[in-house]
């Protein structure tokens, strides 16, 4: 069973992963997790970087060693992470690795209440969805392709980009059988559905697709 974090942020592990390689300033460590596309799995901004930087610090799960200037630039504090941080973050990455959570989805959230729609408009969406699905899976595969061949990264630092690409290609299968379904009728009667909306007239498909993106 997870514990209770002391700093929960997914940023405060990215920070705690990067301290446990060596020292650094929090610059280097935007450079770092930029470079390594890190900032596609984890919300990165300089504000949040130095707030959390801040609360790990008042844990005492990383401390300052010393500050530095280079040239005319601003002086800058190097951290390293502390003993207590090196557990935290051990046991911190072992939960993620082992424990299988609830992920609360926004696509789930809008699935939950599919039936609110007219089933042409779903449809329509749906399509919508997949074309853009199919574009971004294609984008991603070309992305992740080059990482591995133009910088020579091994697969293992690049297995959360396969995870999300996996995921993105699964959905993207399911939604394409849940079209099809919609319109076979495998998710229940179509005009028991069109009754939950009176006065809606199914041949304005388009109509109501822009209404729903407006």
């Amino acid at each position: 069973m997870a514990s209770k974090r002391k700093v929960s942020n997914p940023l405060a592990l990215a920070v705690m992963a990067l301290l446990y390689e060596r020292p650094m300033h929090p610059y280097e460590m935007v450079t770092l997790m930029r470079e390594r596309g890190k900032h596609e799995t984890v919300r990165l901004r300089y504000s949040s970087l130095y707030s959390v930087v801040s609360a790990l610090e008042r844990e005492e799960l990383i401390v300052a060693r010393e500050t530095v200037r280079e040239g005319r630039r601003p002086e800058r504090t190097i951290y390293e992470i502390t003993g207590a941080g090196r557990e935290e973050f051990l046991t911190w990455l072992r939960e993620l690795v082992r424990e299988p959570v609830k992920e609360y989805t926004q696509f789930a959230a809008g699935l939950s209440f599919l039936a609110g729609l007219p089933p042409e408009e779903a449809i329509a969406l749906l399509r919508e969805r997949v074309g853009r699905l199919e574009e971004e899976t294609r984008e991603m595969r070309s992305q992740l392709d080059a990482a591995m061949e133009q910088y020579g990264l091994p697969r293992l630092f690049l297995v959360e980009s396969e995870h999300e690409l996996m995921l993105r290609e699964a959905e993207l299968e399911w939604v394409r059988d849940l079209v099809r379904d919609i319109e076979a009728g495998e998710l229940g009667s179509l005009a028991e559905w069109r009754s939950f909306h009176p006065g809606q007239d199914p041949l304005k498909t388009d109509e109501g697709v822009e209404e729903a993106r407006g």
